[in-house]
């Protein structure tokens, strides 16, 4: 059965050991994929890339939390108060 590769670009561990820096140097907006034995091992993304994703899935979470409170009965706040740093 062939595992999927969810990466356009492919490198091997012993590449990645002896190009270390030239492997994160060419990374771009997608992820690449560390084979050990022709099987994925691990996946090296930019720093850009890694902090979309945690954007992505903070919105997600934020998005879920705001599903599950659609049916809840709201707190009245009095928004002056609320503006002016008052408890609520």
């Amino acid at each position: 059965m062939l595992t999927p590769l969810y990466a356009s670009q492919a490198v091997s561990i012993t590449d990645l050991k002896r190009n270390t820096s030239s492997v994160l140097k060419a990374l771009t907006d997608e992820p690449v994929v560390v084979l050990n034995h022709n099987k994925p091992e691990a996946y090296i993304l930019s720093a850009a890339r890694y902090e979309k994703l945690l954007d992505l899935l903070e919105y997600l979470e934020d998005a879920e939390i705001m599903r599950q409170r659609a049916g809840e009965e709201g707190v009245p706040v009095n928004m002056e108060d609320f503006f002016n740093g008052k408890d609520i």
